[in-house]
């Protein structure tokens, strides 16, 4: 009797997990046995701390294990904005590297100039993954044109870091589903604190950065639009009743509440450093932090999903893909590649700085992802002293997932509205006069997405 995919997906997860030597309590399985099938040298590029240049070495090495025909060179950037520019410039030069992962608000302006070769055709003809096997918002976002560009690495929303120690000692109740706005509030005024009177916040409530990004959510859940179309869209449309008063809200925790550090104080030391070092009692960031938050000793830590707003609540997709580049020379070999890596067997191994949620739906509801370790309840973490314990909610927020346009110019898009209502935030300029000048700088790139879409 053939065993159903899921099943048996897991079973394979299992097996990789176990190889890995992070046991399940049972032995640790063979490598992978070598395979017959492409050959020639593969460049695979990303950026990301020494945690994750480490578990895609691992990825890689299992991945040459299973074909020592295919030679994997890496090239890791540490820093995003290093990557993007390295990039552009092996564009420019004709050089790409074969594979490369990419965030799927940053990838339109590849697929836009057929610069990437489409991955739907070869992950609907292939034995290890199909489609139906990964969350569909992460799909949806790297699909251009009706055709899947990229196949997306993970799936994460942005959820609410939080303290326990801090919460219970000032008897906060923790962030639960459903919680709303005026709680989220309530929690955050009831812990920024000024311990010794002298006039300066000592520990600040909530540490959040004044970007799109984290804005967004907020306009969706008080029933607003970023955008007026979002496969095609024209403009902005931040200006409505309903998108001013997220703004509203988001920009009401500094200027009027102060429950988040200032600007100096955020140019001094980030908001994810106040948090690790106690300072800060919630971060609101996607699963990218995991794994220099697990470095924290001092305190224990959870995460917790985003508040509700008036019209229910919304979160905003953060997601990577595995992209292949067009004309590449050994685009067999790389495909191979990125079939193992983006597979049952390397997904968990990507996943063990804790960095990622697995966007293969088998993957990121087995003991790789939640655990059930030596007994342990399930829903806790593989390494039961890795936190968070939580983990679970990464995956129960995943229907609330919205995203934002792929478009070529996006990035432009974000920036006009990162430099104008991040002033806003601040109390630079008034919020009106934010919204009209983000409307009014991002209007030349998204018509020109529009003429490079050839609409």
């Amino acid at each position: 009797m053939t065993t159903p995919r899921p099943l048996a997906w897991l079973l394979v997860t299992l097996v990789a997990v176990a190889g890995m030597g992070i046991g399940l309590g049972a032995g640790v399985a063979a490598a992978p046995a070598p395979q017959s099938g492409p050959s020639g040298s593969v460049t695979f590029s990303f950026w990301g701390d020494p945690a994750e240049l480490a578990a895609y070495e691992s990825v890689v090495a299992a991945f040459e294990t299973a074909q020592p025909g295919v030679d994997v060179e890496i090239a890791h950037v540490p820093s995003a904005d290093d990557f993007y520019a390295r990039l552009t410039t092996t564009y420019a030069a004709g050089n790409p590297p074969d594979v490369f992962l990419i965030n799927y608000r940053r990838y339109g302006q590849y697929a836009a100039r057929g610069a990437l070769e489409p991955l739907g055709p070869r992950l609907r003809g292939s034995a290890v993954a199909h489609p139906e096997d990964y969350y569909p918002q992460p799909l949806e976002a790297f699909t251009y044109d009706g055709e899947l560009m990229c196949v997306p690495q993970n799936i994460s929303s942005l959820v609410v870091y939080f303290n326990r120690d801090l919460f219970d000692a000032a008897g906060v109740p923790h962030p639960t589903a459903g919680w709303t706005w005026e709680q989220f509030l309530a929690a955050a005024k009831a812990l920024t604190k000024d311990n010794n009177g002298d006039g300066i916040t000592d520990q600040h409530g909530l540490g959040v950065e004044n970007s799109l990004i984290r804005f967004t959510p907020f306009i969706w859940q008080a029933g607003g639009e970023l955008v007026d179309d979002l496969d095609r869209p024209t403009r902005l449309t931040i200006d409505t009743p309903e998108a001013r008063a997220g703004i509203q809200f988001f920009i009401d925790l500094n200027l009027v509440h102060r429950v988040v550090p200032t600007e100096p104080e955020v140019l001094a030391e980030s908001d994810e450093d106040r948090f690790a070092n106690g300072t800060t009692a919630m971060l609101l960031q996607s699963r990218r932090s995991v794994p220099s938050l697990r470095e924290i000793q001092g305190f224990t830590w959870d995460v917790g999903p985003l508040p509700a707003g008036p019209a229910g609540p919304a979160g905003i997709l953060h997601s990577d893909a595995y992209c292949l580049a067009a004309g590449s020379e050994n685009a067999e070999a790389a495909w191979a590649f990125i079939e193992f890596a983006n597979g049952p067997q390397g997904q968990p191994i990507a996943g063990t700085t804790g960095r990622t949620v697995p966007s293969l739906r088998a993957v990121a509801e087995s003991p790789a992802f939640l655990g059930t370790q030596g007994g342990v309840a399930s829903g806790t973490p593989l390494d039961r002293f890795n936190p968070p314990a939580s983990s679970r909610v990464y995956l129960d927020t995943i229907p609330q997932i919205r995203r934002v346009p792929s478009i070529s110019t996006w990035p432009e898009v974000e920036d006009a509205f990162n430099t104008t209502l991040g002033r806003a935030f601040y109390g630079e300029i008034p919020i009106d006069d934010a919204i009209r000048l983000a409307q009014q700088r991002s209007e030349d790139a998204f018509r020109r997405a529009a003429a490079e879409a050839g609409r």
